[in-house]
């Protein structure tokens, strides 16, 4: 055996033990993956003790709205720099409306619309506005310079290219967007329309195969605990991406959907067609510590519930998991 050959089979080595850190959560995630009616990647992560357990790590997944994590940690590393400030205005109209909007939407009616860059943060993790994500893009480069700051902060495997709007145009199969000039919910509903059913579906599971816009498990874990450890942000804008992300108002069946009542969870969820995720960090009771947990669903045909209590059984198992092997270190 030549020395290449020695190194290629350390790297195995080293790439399996890492991957099966801790086999007996990992046979409990396959067995989840069976029930979720699709393909599920799984991380998780104990922070303080470094152990892990991982089912598709490297697989890519659509992120849907989980990508807003990545968007918010370079608004806020934006803001770390003094490139832009908190309680900078920024001027939203009827224009800039994008679909699956919450509470934008409403608004938009209203002539000289202005919100804080705070409160666009705010309402795009907490309740998933779709228009404040676009706008809050647009302000710091666009998907390019998310990846690029993804790179930057030492992420891989986290991806943003598209805008919300194009995201779901793409997936509904839209390909002429309306354009930006008094666009409206009826707009995107007259184009989904008129297209043939098989090209809708056709788009949907073209969606799925795209490359962009996509995370790993092990990706999103990696950003997730270099937010938490405060390695890619400021002490003051962690904190307040984490309490953000603690009061987060959608997916009460996910992660958050088996665990004890009252358990702290700063997490961010995301769904678009047959994909259905939630990330996030979960506090364990005690001196236990925090677990990453990473739940990404693609290609399920199963409904919406039964996709989440997956997802809800995958952190239920690492939340239990790694309380009662608390006292364990790093193997």
């Amino acid at each position: 055996m030549n020395i290449r050959q020695v190194l290629m089979l350390a790297s195995l080595l080293v790439s399996s033990l890492a991957n099966a850190a801790e086999p007996l959560l990992e046979q409990e995630f396959a067995r989840f993956e069976a029930s979720s009616g699709g393909t599920m990647g799984i991380a998780a992560l104990h922070l303080e003790s470094g152990r892990s357990a991982w089912l598709n790590p490297d697989e890519a997944f659509p992120m849907a709205s989980t990508y807003k994590v990545p968007i918010a940690v370079r608004l806020l590393s934006m803001v770390d720099d003094g490139e832009l400030a908190l309680d900078q205005r920024v001027d939203i109209g009827t224009e800039e409306y994008s679909p699956g909007s919450g509470m934008l939407a409403k608004l938009l009616d209203d002539p000289g619309l202005s919100v804080s860059i705070h409160n666009l943060l705010e309402i795009m993790l907490l309740i998933s506005d779709n228009t404040a994500t676009d706008r809050l893009l647009d302000t710091v480069g666009g998907g390019g310079a998310v990846t690029a700051h993804m790179r930057a902060i030492g992420v891989d495997g986290v991806r943003v290219d598209r805008p919300t709007i194009r995201l779901i145009g793409d997936w509904l199969g839209v390909e002429d967007m309306p354009s930006a000039s008094g666009r409206t919910w009826d707009d995107y509903v007259a184009l989904v329309d008129a297209l043939p059913e098989a090209e809708r579906e056709q788009a949907k599971f073209a969606f799925e195969l795209d490359p962009r816009d996509t995370a790993t498990p092990r990706g999103m874990a990696m950003l997730l605990e270099k937010i938490w450890r405060g390695e890619a942000l400021s002490s003051a804008s962690t904190d307040l991406l984490i309490e953000i992300m603690e009061r987060c108002e959608t997916g009460e069946a996910r992660l958050k959907g088996l665990l004890p009542e009252d358990t702290v969870v700063a997490h961010k969820t995301g769904t678009i067609g047959r994909t259905t995720n939630d990330v996030g960090v979960v506090t364990l009771p005690g001196d236990a510590g925090n677990v990453v947990v990473v739940a990404f669903v693609k290609n399920s045909d199963l409904s919406g519930p039964e996709r989440e209590r997956a997802i809800a059984e995958a952190a239920r198992a690492a939340h239990d998991y790694f309380l009662f092997t608390a006292g364990e270190t790093s193997r």
